[in-house]
């Protein structure tokens, strides 16, 4: 069970990012989380929110270029190791992660938000090795 990531390109200049928070902000969509990547010209602001087709669409509205991604949200023990072994499991059945962030919520539990190179044959892994996945139902009401 993927979730969908809001993927926003941000020219790399003073308050830009803040303009794309104060749009979120104003239409009541809740981050949950994020990962900032720049270069010398743009940045990459990937987030997991509540509401991420209103996010998209009152984004693109208000002129910034989005795209949503399917991603997977693991919960993971918080114990040492277990990001390891979980990798070690997309590994075994020739997986690759292409990207991956954090991400917190208010209780016991880590969370881990990744991208691999194949959606189902990822889903199908988790699902028979018993990896709790987060929807975007789950996520809307964070």
């Amino acid at each position: 069970m993927t979730s969908k990531q809001l993927s926003v390109f941000i020219e790399n200049r003073k308050g830009r990012l803040s303009e794309v928070l104060q749009v979120l902000k104003d239409n009541k969509i809740s981050i949950i989380s994020l990962s900032l990547a720049d270069t010398t010209e743009y940045g990459l602001l990937r987030l997991i929110v509540n509401d991420a087709i209103n996010g998209k669409e009152v984004l693109t509205k208000e002129g910034f270029s989005t795209m949503l991604t399917d991603v997977f949200i693991i919960n993971i023990s918080h114990r040492v190791g277990s990001l390891q072994e979980l990798l070690n499991v997309l590994n075994d059945n020739d997986v690759s992660v292409e990207y991956m962030y954090g991400l917190s919520i208010e209780n016991d539990n880590a969370y881990v938000v990744l991208k691999t190179s194949d959606a189902v044959k990822t889903e199908k892994i988790f699902i028979d090795n018993n990896i709790s996945m987060l929807s975007d139902k789950e996520i809307s009401v964070i």
